[in-house]
């Protein structure tokens, strides 16, 4: 890469957000040039690095017509995430969105309104390698054993039960193994719901206490054995390789890209 990409942050002042930028200011691909967040109260942001300040807004037009970056992360909410998909289109820049709750609607929208501007998109639930690493590996178990549980843990400020890494570790799980799971009854729930939500006889289980980051565990069942895949996120920074290798790949891409498997060439 001959000139580092430009790069605005959206929700920089945020926790994930100003560990993106961080991380930015120390890849020397990577050239943060402005930064957007609701909260926004000054008009300049100091770099961590101190290598000076960069603009810093409320408002996502204002920043995209001053800085024209290459490339916008997103890891707000999905309806700021939505309400910036058209305004970054006008201007032509690249999405990488960490963004969870995004509906299969959210999803088609993105991909078409990218592919019309000739725009790359990337939409990952989770941009930890070893929770895609996890997933990839349940997939393949989702193939040969019959019985399968989540259990996700989050910080208690966690707005969606359950996560966005859950649902899609279902979902990939099911579409490998092609169809539901055995799931056994319970004919004395004494706590209503103490099962889990469930997906296709797959129960998922959420978890919000002080104290956690990100942590999920797939247990598989079957007669005489059980098969556990767990992954722990001790700090936000384990999802920065995958937010930083988004970043550099999203200008080649056209349209939407879900998940970062096909960054990592995983099959």
């Amino acid at each position: 890469m001959s000139e580092s990409l430009r790069v605005v942050v959206q929700g920089a002042l945020g926790k994930m957000g100003r560990e993106i930028v961080g991380a930015m200011c120390r890849d020397s691909q990577l050239s943060v040039v402005g930064t957007v967040d609701k909260e926004a109260t000054d008009e300049l942001l100091q770099l961590p690095d101190g290598a000076g300040n960069i603009p810093i807004s409320s408002n996502l037009d204002s920043i995209l017509d001053k800085c024209h970056p290459d490339v916008m992360v997103d890891f707000t909410r999905a309806e700021a995430t939505m309400m910036a998909l058209d305004i970054a289109a006008r201007y032509k820049v690249h999405l990488v969105i960490g963004t969870t709750g995004l509906t299969s609607e959210d999803l088609a929208k993105i991909d078409s309104v990218t592919k019309a501007n000739e725009l790359g998109a990337i939409v990952s639930p989770n941009f930890a390698l070893g929770a895609v690493l996890m997933i990839h590996l349940a997939k393949t178990a989702a193939k040969f054993l019959d019985w399968a549980e989540i259990i996700e843990m989050h910080h208690e400020q966690k707005v969606d039960s359950p996560s966005g890494t859950a649902l899609s570790t279902a979902k990939a799980m099911l579409q490998s193994r092609g169809k539901p799971f055995s799931r056994p009854p319970s004919p004395q729930e004494v706590l209503p719901n103490s099962r889990g939500g469930e997906l296709e006889g797959i129960a998922i289980h959420s978890v919000r206490l002080p104290g956690l980051v990100a942590h999920q565990e797939v247990i598989f069942g079957a007669p005489g054995q059980t098969l556990s895949i767990r992954h722990d996120t001790i700090n936000r920074e384990c999802f920065m390789p995958g937010v930083l290798l988004a970043t550099k790949k999203v200008p080649e891409l056209r349209g939407l890209t879900y998940g970062l498997d096909a960054l990592l060439e995983l099959p």
